[in-house]
Formats: structure tokens, C-alpha cells, sequence
């Protein structure tokens, strides 16, 4: 489009594409006249032309209003008498109420048609351009990968070996990590690896790595990030590993450039570095909670796995949909749980305190507007990595085109347990049991018996199973901590909570009892 000779012009890629294209081709050109007729018949600049064009192109009546009136103002002072610039004021605005439409109909028509096609036969190429297009986006990568996990598509962890800048598929339909996605990295330094590697073989370890990459472009902070989004996994026994031996393997690095600029070798014609005991320091290995926040560090998301994960049986019993499900529900509230990922506060026009609090239950992100009464209530719970439960309700988000959430109800892990849980269920083996284990067993429970969340015991045989309800005495305040406790003594996944269903009444939550 010509905007400034009001000219527009279309070459056709294909005769087929004519009859689509065609309507849209007109209405740009209409759009480009409606333009140059406000110019010519009320004196508009080219700047007043383009509002008026976006007004009719939005329909709204207020905006319309003014348009018209300055519209017919200018018309009458270059002689055009108000019937005449009313009546084609009058055409414009209607062939808006059509016209826009129908082009906006057959251009999204074609590129869903498109978009289309390459999802269903091509989905891993498809899937990893979307991914390479929005990587500078956190939000829409982490819902672009629960896609691909949806879809049956695997996304591997980057690799300094095998990835890219980019997003890439794979022959055999997978997804290579972008490397041009790791935060702490930039372009220089992901260049300097390719061209490395492209100059010989994959990197054996950390230490070849170092070598053979210029130190000058890859300094320490890049390795470290690299290694936190596990970029560096096949170079190793483990992340903490490769931390701990990573200024072994710069040193080395470092003194061996230093050498071969020298021209500095042994009596052997060896360089004097290459003697060095190029050995991984021992170091154990990053707890499972470490590791991810390493990657949420660097990839701005989970990849390896999600903290939630431990909780995802526990809060099915209390929530209505994961984020990624969620759809509005301005005639209902609904009950939604994740991570805190992002918090910003502001004041209210009155002065107030409000917050908007992004959670993030891997398969997608969900902004909660938590207003002031609730903010002063709820505020030592919003914190960054804190688990949430939220009651509210869900409407579209005019500005993004995703969805938000009004908070009516907010909760922490630990005070939705000791509201709403009503049993601890503990599982109970005959290779588990003995009398010490009940004593200690006992010491557990009683410095928790301070809540009303009943115990009981399940025994379990291969033959036979037992449910036997604790004394009443035996209710306890069911804290992260105690499940913690009770599981290291009888086994993982041997304890868990019951929840009874959360109805509201007056927008309260009540759990049932039972």
C-alpha cells in the first residue's frame, strides 16, 4: 500500500488465489479511498485520514460521532453543503459495516487454512517455528510446549551438541531446544559454540568444550547458565559436577590459549596443558528442587520437570482445570492452583494496594488480579515460587486475547490443607512395620495433633486390606512439613490427604464434612 499517493497495488503468487484474495485487495483499496476522500472533501491530513479510517474500521459509535461532526465541519468550509457530505459520510460508514469484515474473513480464512495444513502434516516443523517466533516469550513458550507435550511431541533439553539459535525439529519428530531461548546467554556467544563445534567433532566433555571454544566470546557466566538449563548434560556425570569443575576447566582453557600463542610446548613438541589432569570434581548432586530452579533461571520455565507435579494429585482433589483448560466463567467462580512466577504491585486511583499475580501450572500462565481488600489479607502469601490456590472468576483479557481472573479467595498450600483436608491417609506395609516405627510414628503425629484433619491407617497385605481410623485424639494440622515427616518413615507416596468438595455459598468456600 501507497499511503502516501492513496494507491494500493496486488500481484497474485497464483491464479487460484485470485477469488480469495481478490475481496481483500478490494477492500484495501476502499479503505486507501476513504482516506483520500477526507482529504480532498474535509481538508484531512494524512495523520486525521488514518484515525478516521481505524473509527469506521471499529465501528464504535462514539468515535463515529466525533468523526462525523469534524468530518462534515470540514467539508463545509471548502463549500460541499451538509446533506451531500452526510449522504457520503453515510456510504462510507456503511460499506465499514461489511467490507472490513469480509477482508479480515477471507485473509484469516487463508492463513488458518495454511496454519492448518502444516500443524496436521508437518507438526513438528510447525510447532518449533511457533516456538522460534515467540522464544524471547516465556509466557507463550510455556504454552507452546504444553502443546507439544499434547500433541505427543517431545521437546528435548537443550544441547550444546546438537541445538541451534533456533527451535528445530528432528528426522524422527522431535523438538531440539533453542538455544538462542537460554537467558544469560546472548547471540555472540551461541555463535562462538556452533563454529566450534563445526570446526571438528562433538564436544567429548566440559573440559574439550572449554578448549576449544573462544574464551574471549564464552566467559564464566554463559558456562554457568549453560549448565543451570542443562545445555550441558552429556558433558558430564551431573550439573553440580560440571559447576564444581568448571574453574578447573576455564583455568586450563585459559593457560592452554595462552601456550599456543606463546608457542610455548614441552620437550616432547606437547603443549604444556595437555598434562593437566583433566579430572571432574566430585560433588553431590543437585537436589530435583535445585535442578529446576536452575532452569527456571536461565529458561524462564520448567522443563525437566514442574515443582507442582508433586502436588498434582492433591490439588485435582480442590480445583476445577488446569490453566490450560480454563475458559470464562462469568456466571460461576472457579477454583485454579500454580506457582507464582511473576508479582507486580501498584496503587489503586484511591490510594489502595492491589496486586497481579501470574501463576504458572506448566501446562500454561494465568494473570490474577488481586484487588485491596483481599491484597491486605492474602499478601504474605504472594510471593515468587509460593504454591496458590485461588477462587475467582475467569473473563477474557481484551488486551492480550488470553484470559484473566478476579481473586475472590486466595490460599497457600498449608492453609488450604488445614482448611479443607479432612483425612491423612497413611499406607502401611508388613515389611514397614515394628515397634520402633510406631513409636516414631507416634512422636510425628503428636507434635502436629493440633488441627482437625483425621488420621488413618491403611494396611496393606497382598492378600487383604485394612482401613483403621486413628483415635480422636489424632488430629493433626496437615503442614507440608508433616507429610514430609510421615513419608520418610513409611515410604514415598505412602501418605496423602483426602479433600472433601468446596462448595461456595455467598462466594465463600466451605468444605463439606464428612
Amino acid at each position: 500500500i501507497d499511503r502516501k499517493h492513496g494507491r494500493a497495488r496486488l500481484s497474485y503468487s497464483h491464479p487460484a488465489l485470485e477469488p480469495i484474495l481478490k475481496p481483500t485487495y478490494g477492500v484495501i483499496l476502499y479503505q486507501e479511498q476513504v482516506m483520500e476522500i477526507a482529504k480532498v472533501l474535509a481538508g484531512y491530513s494524512l495523520g486525521s485520514a488514518d484515525l478516521l479510517r481505524r473509527a469506521m474500521g471499529k465501528k464504535k459509535p462514539e468515535a463515529m460521532a466525533r468523526q462525523r461532526e469534524g468530518f462534515l465541519r470540514g467539508a463545509h468550509e471548502r463549500g460541499v453543503e451538509e446533506p451531500i457530505a452526510n449522504r457520503i459520510f453515510d456510504l462510507m460508514e456503511k460499506f465499514a459495516g461489511y467490507g472490513f469484515n469480509k477482508s479480515h474473513s477471507a485473509a484469516y480464512a487463508l492463513i488458518t487454512y495454511h496454519t492448518a495444513w502444516l500443524k496436521a502434516h508437518y507438526p513438528a516443523q510447525f510447532m518449533a517455528a511457533a516456538l522460534s517466533a515467540d522464544m524471547e516469550h516465556t509466557d507463550k513458550v510455556v504454552t507452546l510446549i504444553a502443546e507439544c507435550r499434547e500433541m505427543g511431541l517431545d521437546v528435548l533439553n537443550p544441547d550444546v551438541n546438537h541445538c541451534q539459535f533456533a527451535f528445530e525439529a528432528t528426522q524422527d519428530g522431535k523438538i531440539l531446544y533453542g538455544l538462542g531461548a537460554v537467558k544469560g546467554i546472548g547471540y555472540a556467544v551461541i555463535e562462538a559454540v556452533i563454529e566450534a563445534r563445526n570446526q571438528g567433532d562433538e564436544f567429548r566433555d566440559l573440559f574439550d568444550l572449554c578448549d576449544r571454544v573462544d574464551v574471549k566470546r564464552v566467559n564464566r557466566r554463559a558456562m554457568e547458565s549453560l549448565i543451570k538449563s542443562g545445555a550441558l548434560d552429556s558433558l558430564g556425570p551431573h550439573r553440580a559436577s560440571l559447576m564444581a569443575s568448571l574453574t578447573t576447566a576455564l583455568n586450563v582453557a585459559g593457560q592452554q590459549s595462552s601456550d599456543r600463542s606463546a608457542g610455548q610446548t614441552d620437550f616432547f613438541g606437547v603443549s604444556a596443558p595437555q598434562q593437566t589432569v583433566r579430572a571432574y570434581r566430585d560433588a553431590p548432586e543437585w537436589s530435583k528442587e535445585l535442578v529446576l530452579a536452575g532452569e527456571k533461571e536461565t529458561l524462564g520455565l520448567y522443563l525437566s520437570g514442574h515443582p507442582i507435579d508433586a502436588y498434582r494429585a492433591e490439588l485435582a482433589q480442590v480445583t476445577d482445570a488446569c490453566l490450560s483448560e480454563l475458559r470464562p466463567s462469568e456466571d460461576r467462580n472457579v477454583v485454579v492452583a500454580g506457582l507464582v512466577v511473576g508479582l507486580r504491585m501498584m496503587n489503586t486511583r484511591r490510594g489502595d494496594r492491589m496486586a497481579f499475580v501470574t501463576l504458572d501450572d506448566k501446562t500454561a500462565r494465568l494473570e490474577i488480579a488481586v484487588f485491596s481488600e483481599l491484597f491486605s489479607k492474602s499478601r504474605d502469601a504472594l510471593r515468587k515460587d509460593n504454591l496458590l490456590i485461588v477462587q475467582g472468576s475467569v473473563n477474557v483479557d481484551e488486551y492480550t486475547g488470553g484470559f484473566k481472573m478476579a481473586a475472590e479467595h486466595i490460599y497457600d498450600i498449608d492453609e488450604a490443607r488445614n482448611i479443607f483436608a479432612t483425612k491423612l491417609v497413611i499406607r502401611l506395609t508388613p515389611d514397614k512395620i515394628s515397634q520402633d516405627l510406631y513409636k516414631v510414628l507416634e512422636n510425628t503425629l503428636e507434635s502436629s495433633a493440633t488441627g482437625g484433619c483425621r488420621v488413618v491407617f491403611q494396611y496393606v497385605t497382598p492378600s487383604e486390606q485394612v482401613t483403621l481410623p486413628a483415635g480422636q485424639r489424632w488430629r493433626v494440622c496437615p503442614t507440608g512439613q508433616l507429610l514430609k515427616d510421615v513419608e520418610d518413615l513409611v515410604g514415598e507416596n505412602a501418605a496423602w490427604l483426602v479433600y472433601k468438595p468446596i462448595t461456595f455459598i455467598d462466594a465463600t468456600p466451605v468444605a463439606s464434612t464428612g
